[in-house]
C-alpha cells in the first residue's frame, strides 16, 4: 500500500496558483480545513482570480465573501443557502446546469480542474479510500484534476458504489478528524403534512422513489409505513428513509436495475444517515452522471419523483430556481428526474408545493414573475400537488390545465386566477374538483 505522508492544510494548499479552477467536495463533505487554509492564502494576497466550483456545501463558505473579490470567484453548480446572498448581490456566480451534467463539465474539458480538494474515509487494507457521503461531480474532478488534495477523516463513512478511489489517485494528504456537517429538518407543518398525504396517495406499492430534501419529502415518507417493496434511486436522501428501511418497506425488490440497493449520489442528514451507509453494501453511492441520467432512471418501473417548485403558472410552467430575477437555488436534478420518471413504465413525475407563500401570496400565478426561470417546462409537467389536492396535467390543453391548476390553488386566490384564465384563454372557466386518485 502507498505510504501516506501527511502535510498541514497550509502546506497542502500551496499547489493552488492564481487563475486556477478548484473543485470542492460538496454538501456534508466540504473539506473545511482546506477551505480555511486557502482563504488564509487569499487574505495574505498570495492568490488572485481563483475559480471555485462545487454543488451546494453545508457549513461556512468564506471564499464567497466580498472581502475576496478579485481573489476567489465562486462559480457554483447550485446556489445553496450559505452563498445565496452573495450570489444575489453579484459577488458569486452560478452556472445553470442539469445536475446530471455537472460531471460532464470536467470530463469534457468545458471547465478545467486544476485542484480537487476532497474529504475521504480511512484507507482499507487494499489501499482504497471512499468519498463517503458525496460522489456527485467529485469523482469526475478527481479524474481530471492536476492535483488531488484529500483530507483523510475517520468520520467519513466507507460507502460503496462509485465512491472508492485509490490512494494512487491522491497527490497530497492531510489528516483531520472532524465530524461531518449535519442537517436537521423541522417537523412538517399542517400544510406540509396535507401535501405529504396527497403525494403519498399517488405512490403505489413497488414504486422506486426520488425525492429532494426538507419538510415535504419527510411528510411524504412518514405516510408510507404500510407500503410494500419500495425502492430508492435518487440524487440524495436523508433521515426520513431510515424508519422505512428498518420496517422492510424499502427493500428494492421491485427494481429492474441495482435490485435490492438504495442508489444515491450525495447525502445530507444527521449522523444516523452517515452511520447507516458506513460499510453498507445495500447502499450504492454513484456518480451523478449515473444517478441522474434520465435514461438510467427510466429503466426502473414505477419511478415516482417528488420535487418542489417556487411558482407555477396557469399553463404549467414551473419556476424552481429563482424568485423573479433573484437566483434562489438552481436546476439541480429536477428535470433529470421529472423526465426520467415520466419515461419509466408506470412512473409518475410529481411537483409539490404549498399553494401560498408564508406571506399569503399565491404560488400559482397567471404568469410567472418577470425574470423567473422556467426549470420544468409546460411539456414536462405531469402531476402538480398542493395541500388542496393533486392534478395530472399531462395531455391536457391550456384551458383544461388552467381549470385543473386553479382547482388546487388557495380558495382566496381562485377568483382572481379564474379571471386571468378567462382573459387569456377566452373560454368560460368553471372550477372542477381536484382529483386525488384513491389507492
Amino acid at each position: 500500500m502507498k505510504q501516506i505522508k501527511f502535510v498541514s492544510p497550509a502546506e497542502a494548499v500551496k499547489v493552488i496558483k492564481s487563475g486556477d479552477h478548484v473543485h470542492l467536495s460538496s454538501v456534508a463533505s466540504a473539506p473545511q480545513c482546506l477551505i480555511k487554509a486557502m482563504c488564509d492564502r487569499g487574505r495574505n494576497k498570495e492568490l488572485k482570480d481563483v475559480h471555485i466550483h462545487h454543488l451546494h456545501t453545508e457549513g461556512p463558505a468564506p471564499y464567497a465573501d466580498p472581502e475576496f473579490e478579485g481573489i476567489f470567484q465562486l462559480d457554483s453548480f447550485f446556489v445553496g443557502s450559505n452563498v445565496r446572498k452573495v450570489t444575489q448581490s453579484g459577488y458569486a456566480d452560478y452556472i445553470p446546469i442539469f445536475l446530471s451534467e455537472t460531471q460532464r463539465l470536467y470530463r469534457s474539458g468545458v471547465l478545467p480542474c486544476n485542484v480537487a480538494m476532497i474529504q475521504v474515509s480511512l484507507p482499507d487494507q487494499h489501499g482504497y479510500v471512499s468519498l463517503g457521503t458525496s460522489v456527485d461531480a467529485t469523482l469526475a474532478a478527481v479524474e481530471c484534476a492536476d492535483y488531488v488534495i484529500a483530507v483523510i477523516n475517520k468520520y467519513v463513512p466507507r460507502s460503496f458504489g462509485d465512491a472508492f478511489i485509490s490512494l494512487d489517485d491522491i497527490d497530497i494528504f492531510v489528516q483531520e478528524d472532524c465530524p461531518l456537517q449535519e442537517a436537521h429538518f423541522s417537523v412538517p407543518s399542517e400544510i406540509e403534512t396535507k401535501i405529504g398525504n396527497n403525494c403519498a396517495a399517488l405512490i403505489e406499492d413497488g414504486a422506486c422513489l426520488q425525492m429532494g430534501i426538507g419538510a415535504i419529502p419527510n411528510a411524504v415518507l412518514a405516510q408510507l409505513g404500510n407500503h410494500k417493496d419500495l425502492g430508492i434511486h435518487t440524487e440524495m436522501f436523508a433521515d426520513g428513509v431510515l424508519p422505512l428501511v428498518e420496517k422492510g418497506v424499502i427493500n428494492g425488490r421491485n427494481k429492474a436495475i441495482d435490485k435490492g440497493k438504495m442508489v444515491s449520489t450525495f447525502l445530507m442528514g444527521s449522523q444516523k444517515v452517515y452511520d447507516f451507509i458506513d460499510n453498507n453494501p445495500g447502499v450504492a453511492m454513484m456518480d451523478v452522471g449515473y444517478t441522474n441520467d434520465p435514461y438510467i432512471i427510466a429503466k426502473n418501473p414505477k419511478v415516482t419523483a417528488i420535487n418542489s417548485a417556487l411558482q407555477v403558472d396557469l399553463t404549467g410552467q414551473v419556476c424552481a430556481d429563482s424568485l423573479g430575477t433573484k437566483f434562489y437555488s438552481g436546476f439541480g436534478g429536477q428535470v433529470d428526474f421529472v423526465y426520467g420518471a415520466s419515461c419509466s413504465k408506470g412512473g409518475k413525475a410529481i411537483l409539490a408545493m404549498p399553494s401560498v407563500t408564508n406571506k399569503g401570496i399565491s404560488k400559482i400565478a397567471p404568469v410567472l414573475t418577470s425574470g423567473a426561470g422556467v426549470v420544468t417546462t409546460r411539456a414536462h409537467i405531469h402531476w402538480l400537488v398542493t395541500e388542496y389536492g393533486a392534478v395530472d396535467l399531462y395531455g391536457k390543453t391550456f384551458q383544461e390545465r388552467a381549470r385543473l391548476i386553479i382547482s388546487i390553488a388557495h380558495p382566496d386566490h381562485q377568483e382572481e386566477l379564474d379571471r386571468a384564465a378567462f382573459e387569456r384563454f377566452g373560454e368560460h372557466h368553471h372550477y372542477i374538483k381536484a382529483t386525488t386518485p384513491l389507492k
